[in-house]
């Protein structure tokens, strides 16, 4: 398994200053990273800073990581101007770090239980019930978060394969198929989390003022165009996962 830094580090002030530091490359990244449109609702953001959440998970593990991607979020979007449509998901990247934080600190029973309640959630809300008329909301809405949620398993038997090596990174081939696998479990996690916040009546319609049956509309169009968007954010976050790691380790940073 990895040596994540969380393991490492002992002193509450350094663990605060590599929060601090990693929440700063956060903000840096919301600046030059783009963003894309959700569909039907321009004020909500998708931003490609957020896929890097997984790395942070990776790296620091799950409480420094969802640390360092809360408090990088939100300067993120106090110094980009806050509005309550962005407020709303803050925690979400947070979110992501911690699923893929537990899962390489070995605790990705805990990380299966947290994203299952979170998918099982989605279908209690007001878009999906009744579930005798409305399951295929559902369906159609997480059958990705579900493929991904089934994906830890895999990963974690890659995990316990490298587990002789001296990190993730020792052999090329497993370095990236194993970031990109982690990246696309957090990411869909994110996304779950989303889909959960929005589907509630507060949010959808006190918020964004749109009714239940536009809503539902909206949720049954997302699987044709957001897993391609989650599947970018995860190749994005492995191909800087790969070098970032090794440069981490060259420093003795990261074991």
């Amino acid at each position: 398994m990895v040596k994540i830094l969380e393991e490492k580090i002992t002193q509450p002030s350094t663990k605060i200053t590599i929060i601090a530091a990693f929440a700063a490359l956060y903000i840096v990244l919301s600046y030059i990273s783009p963003f894309i449109p959700a569909v039907g609702l321009p004020e909500i953001k998708i931003n490609m800073e957020a896929s890097f959440a997984s790395l942070f998970g990776v790296i620091l593990g799950p409480w420094l990581g969802a640390s360092s991607a809360f408090i990088g979020s939100l300067g993120a979007l106090l110094l980009k101007g806050a509005n309550i449509f962005d407020m709303i998901f803050l925690f979400n990247p947070a979110f992501n770090a911690l699923i893929v934080g537990l899962i390489v600190k070995k605790k990705w029973k805990v990380s299966f239980v947290i994203f299952t309640l979170i998918i099982l959630a989605f279908f209690l809300t007001p878009v999906c019930t009744p579930l005798t008329e409305h399951w295929f909301v559902g369906v159609l809405s997480t059958f990705d978060k579900i493929l991904a949620l089934l994906i830890i398993i895999p990963t974690i038997i890659l995990l316990n394969r490298l587990k002789t090596q001296k990190n993730i990174t020792s052999i090329t081939g497993y370095s990236f198929i194993i970031i990109f696998l982690l990246a696309f479990i957090g990411n869909q996690a994110d996304a779950a989390l989303g889909n959960t916040i929005f589907a509630q009546q507060v949010v959808y319609e006190g918020v964004f003022q749109i009714p239940l049956e536009i809503t539902r509309s909206l949720f049954t169009v997302s699987p044709f165009i957001y897993p391609i968007i989650r599947i970018i954010q995860t190749l994005i976050a492995a191909a800087a996962g790969v070098p970032l790691m090794r440069a981490l380790r060259r420093l003795e940073v990261f074991d």
